[in-house]
């Protein structure tokens, strides 16, 4: 099966020809987005194997459908930039990947409160200059701390775990409960007005959906303890960047950690450094002290890229032989 890669990296290329000695694809990569402007790349491609920020809306679809593809394959596990319904349209099928490595992104979010906690980030760089002053540098103690996980699939559990470990007590909100959650021991579910009240650091794991878009907003900030800390590793379409900022202004959010931003896709997986970027929210982030962002990296381990490979071309393998597509993303109605 001929498969056209867009948004591609060095690593998706070794990874993806790595796990395709099992499957044997024809696979070509191309660097750019996938976009209206870029889908004539995939011209008798029948299918499309596209990233996070690549766009798939009705123009795009409407190109790709009109030049043989069949199949869009999204190596991640959001599909919020595919427009289901016009692919439902144009007969094109959507898969996706649900779960690779929850570590990856666990392990990254905890990674992320370590780091503005003990203030890593600046003593690295204090420590490069021969500046061994520890002024400004204290932490406190995430043990006997109440976590606020927004969202207990799989990757919110392993962070609820990774926390317990710490001694945390743990607050739940998911719209599906899980089980395993209040497995963990010193976890329970409350309601998201109550997480936000009593959490200490608050870290977000959830999809984003229409139902989800800005669920950190002013309101919810407002309902937040006085210096909180607050993790995105999931969309960045979960919070309002400019209520963010306000609430780091006010001091209600006295740490932001971030791996993901809502506009993110103008920035994000490129090298930017010569360049004047034109966001200025983006660029007021970075001016903060207590904020610390990193580029949609949370993901990139060894074993998630191996997994969202494996996962990818054996949906495409399951097309191509006319089986159940078991990670199909299916046009219910109620997408936007």
């Amino acid at each position: 099966m001929k498969v056209a890669f867009f948004s591609t990296k060095s690593y998706d290329r070794q990874s993806f020809e790595a796990a395709n000695v099992n499957y044997l694809h024809k696979l070509t990569f191309f660097e750019v987005q996938l976009n209206c402007d870029s889908a004539m790349l995939a011209a008798e491609f029948p299918v499309v194997c596209m990233f996070v920020n690549d766009i798939a809306d009705a123009a795009t679809l409407d190109m790709l459908a009109s030049h043989g593809t069949r199949l869009l394959a999204l190596r991640s596990a959001g599909f919020n930039t595919v427009d289901l319904k016009r692919a439902a349209e144009l007969g094109i099928k959507v898969v996706r990947v649900p779960a690779y490595s929850p570590y990856a992104v666990a392990e990254h979010a905890v990674g992320l409160v370590l780091t503005l906690n003990r203030k890593l980030y600046r003593a690295y760089n204090r420590v490069r200059d021969d500046n061994f002053s520890l002024e400004g540098l204290i932490g406190f103690d995430i043990h006997g701390c109440k976590i606020g996980v927004i969202g207990t699939g799989k990757i919110g559990m392993v962070f609820a775990q990774i926390m317990q470990g710490f001694g945390c007590s743990l607050l739940g909100y998911d719209a599906y409960p899980n089980a395993q959650f209040e497995a963990i021991g010193n976890t329970r579910y409350v309601p998201l007005p109550e997480l936000l009240d009593k959490s200490d650091i608050v870290s977000l794991h959830c999809p984003l959906l229409p139902e989800t878009h800005h669920l950190i907003d002013a309101e919810a900030i407002s309902q937040m303890k006085q210096g909180v800390m607050l993790i995105n590793t999931s969309r960045g379409g979960l919070i309002d960047t400019s209520a963010v900022i306000g609430g780091i202004k006010s001091g209600k959010i006295g740490y932001l950690g971030i791996d993901v931003y809502e506009q993110e896709d103008e920035l994000f997986f490129q090298d930017m450094s010569d360049t004047i970027i034109q966001d200025d929210t983006f660029q007021l982030l970075q001016s903060f002290p207590n904020v610390v962002i990193t580029a949609h990296q949370a993901f990139l381990t060894r074993n998630a890229l191996e997994g969202i490979a494996d996962t990818t071309l054996s949906n495409i393998a399951d097309f191509e032989r006319g089986q159940p597509l078991k990670n199909e993303v299916a046009y219910s109605g109620s997408q936007k």
